[in-house]
């Protein structure tokens, strides 16, 4: 399940993919236009910063700004900034693999055999769907008239 911080970090990075090219965007713009606590988002712009996903700009002009192009952020990079690995359980971690202490082999477990293929499949989702992706997504079906009855 992906925390509050991931939800409101992903509004918030589609919020300076849809603005890119248009230079900095203030925090309090961000948070007023998303609907994202000031200070709560303050802690999450830094964490994305970190991860190098932003960067930001001090003083007149400032703000946060993407640190790349949103079609080479992957969805995966902005959910491992914010949640960490992906796997459910840790021995079916690729990037912070530990034993489960309660485990008699993994070899035979068939808990951490599923577990391997729903993370191989959540990866492969958020690995190859961009900022990009979405806001084209978004950008088709906002356009679509509909006719209700």
């Amino acid at each position: 399940m992906l925390s509050s911080k991931t939800k409101y970090g992903l509004r918030a990075i589609l919020h300076l993919a849809r603005r890119e090219g248009m230079g900095p965007a203030l925090i309090a713009e961000i948070a007023e236009a998303e609907v994202i606590p000031k200070k709560f988002l303050d802690v999450i712009l830094l964490e994305l910063k970190n991860a190098g996903l932003l960067q930001s700009k001090k003083g007149k002009g400032g703000g946060y700004v993407l640190a790349r192009p949103a079609t080479t952020i992957s969805v995966g990079a902005v959910v491992r900034a914010l949640e960490g690995p992906l796997a459910l359980v840790p021995c079916a971690s690729r990037t912070a693999y530990r034993p489960c202490t309660d485990c008699k082999g993994e070899d035979g477990c068939d808990t951490r055999w599923l577990m391997l293929r729903v993370r191989d499949a959540t990866a492969a989702i958020l690995d190859h769907t961009t900022l990009s992706d979405l806001i084209l997504r978004h950008s088709r079906f906002k356009h679509i008239p509909m006719y209700d009855i």
